[in-house]
């Protein structure tokens, strides 16, 4: 897939808590070939500051050629994207990154802990319409009924994307979209909203099963997810957060031990913008 930069126009940004803000920009090449769990690296104005900052893809609209990012405010470069509004520009380069197979039919956790939560917006989307096609499909086969509608397929698929979505407080950014799609759980660390504790309390809590996990945070909430689809025998795809310098895997800045060895580096690691972000669980050592 071509990497391609260029200058992007903002189209919207809005804030949705004190750090976290939602910027849209028009990036009709990019987002033709952009897939869920991808990012784009976004290029400050500021001539000090030369590494692109990598931002996760919270939304894919290839009919409206737009992109959107939410994004936490963790630096100098994300303070001056936060400032841009509608008709501002910015360089951008994308998509980046191997992102998430959509595996329809199988019954789905999208786990998303912090700023891990946006990129699971767009994947809950994908995995969505991907199960109405199956649906349509099955009930083309099964012929209309008499009265212009179609059998029953068994409840459907529309309970099969289940999010569970860790917050440290009651600032629940995105909720209400990821409902769109199918049952939603929350965790907070405070206890001001659903579950007190993390995402893993809430499965248990509501006493959730799944077969297939997604997920994007914090390494501890990946690590323990690990553990957890490990001891239920259930295939798990993480998608790694980390610090990155140039974003294509020339410098070796963001890597995770693997267990088998890199062709590039030639040693346990993989890079996680350019194998990754997302991998197997059972490929890395968190």
């Amino acid at each position: 897939m071509a990497k391609i930069k260029m200058t992007a126009v903002v189209t919207g940004q809005e804030q949705l808590t004190e750090d976290i803000f939602d910027m849209r920009i028009q990036a009709a090449r990019i987002a033709e070939d952009a897939v869920p769990g991808q990012f784009v690296s976004l290029y400050t104005k500021d001539g000090a500051r030369l590494l692109p900052r990598p931002i996760s893809l919270c939304g894919i609209d290839r009919e409206a050629g737009e992109l959107r990012m939410v994004y936490r405010i963790a630096g100098a470069g994300t303070k001056e994207f936060s400032k841009l509004k509608a008709g501002d520009t910015i360089d951008v380069l994308g998509p980046l990154g191997n992102g998430f197979p959509v595996e329809p039919g199988k019954k789905a956790f999208l786990i998303g802990g912090g700023i891990g939560i946006p990129p699971m917006l767009e994947l809950a989307k994908a995995l969505a319409e991907a199960n109405a096609r199956l649906d349509g499909s099955a009930s083309a086969q099964a012929g209309a009924q008499p009265d212009g509608g179609f059998p029953e397929q068994d409840g459907g698929r529309a309970g099969l994307v289940q999010s569970i979505l860790g917050y440290r407080d009651s600032q629940m950014f995105l909720k209400h979209e990821f409902e769109e799609f199918g049952p939603v759980h929350v965790a907070t660390e405070d206890g001001s909203a659903g579950t007190k504790g993390n995402v893993l309390d809430a499965i248990r809590e509501q006493g959730l099963s799944a077969d297939i996990i997604y997920a994007c945070g914090p390494t501890p909430m990946l690590r323990a997810l690990k553990a957890y689809a490990a001891e239920q025998g259930i295939p798990c795809l993480l998608s790694l957060e980390e610090k990155m310098a140039c974003g294509v895997g020339a410098c070796l800045a963001c890597v995770c031990q693997s267990k088998d060895v890199d062709d590039h580096s030639q040693v346990h690691n993989k890079r996680i913008c350019k194998d990754g972000p997302v991998f197997l669980a059972d490929e890395i050592e968190l």
